[in-house]
């Protein structure tokens, strides 16, 4: 038995989570499409050759290494907007990491994050019993370090030199995590941040 089995996750005002499929391939695209985000040079999206890749590489993940990949719909009209994924599973020690995250540019800072987010946690913590949730990103990836912070995640280090990226350059990955005693505490925050009026 699967730790993590296919599920969809659904918000109340924002996000719909559903599990990657073949089938999405040509809206995922549309998606990056919105804001060019394969060319931030810190990130690893796919642009327009690398899309199957990138699905490839997500579903193996799913069934050799017990992944669950998502991809994102905005749900006032169904459009998918994004993909993210629970990752780097240890079910022993009842670990996951949330990542390979992107939006369309269209609906970054708006609530479709932080409710995504929120989904995912709650299903985390109440559903498979997670001790601890992780968060990873670039050192240079500025906005993404301050957005998992605005979750209420905390800053456990820096893996310096932890990996070669795609165009030579060596990552330092800054890590982040919640655990469980902090979620009650963090899922109180975030649905806060939801039932704040929007700019």
């Amino acid at each position: 038995m699967r730790f993590i089995e296919p599920l969809t996750l659904t918000g109340r005002d924002w996000a719909i989570l559903e599990p990657l499929e073949r089938r999405h391939e040509p809206e995922l695209l549309e998606a990056a499409r919105d804001g060019e985000l394969w060319n931030l040079w810190y990130t690893a999206i796919a642009g327009p050759d690398g899309v199957i890749g990138y699905m490839d590489a997500a579903l193996k993940m799913r069934d050799e290494l017990g992944a669950m990949p998502f991809v994102v719909h905005r749900k006032s009209d169904g459009k998918l907007v994004g993909s993210t994924r629970y990752f780097n599973v240890d079910a022993k020690n009842r670990r996951l990491e949330i990542g390979h995250t992107w939006y369309s540019k269209s609906v970054q800072r708006s609530g479709l994050n932080t409710e995504a987010k929120l989904l995912l946690l709650k299903h985390a913590f109440e559903k498979l019993d997670c001790i601890a949730v992780e968060f990873r990103t670039h050192w240079f990836n500025f906005d993404s370090r301050a957005a998992i912070a605005r979750l209420g995640a905390r800053q456990d280090g820096v893996l310096r030199n932890h990996q070669v990226s795609p165009n030579g350059t060596l990552r330092d990955t800054v890590v982040f995590s919640i655990i469980a005693s902090e979620w009650p505490t963090v899922k109180a925050h975030l649905k806060y941040q939801l039932g704040k009026p929007r700019d």
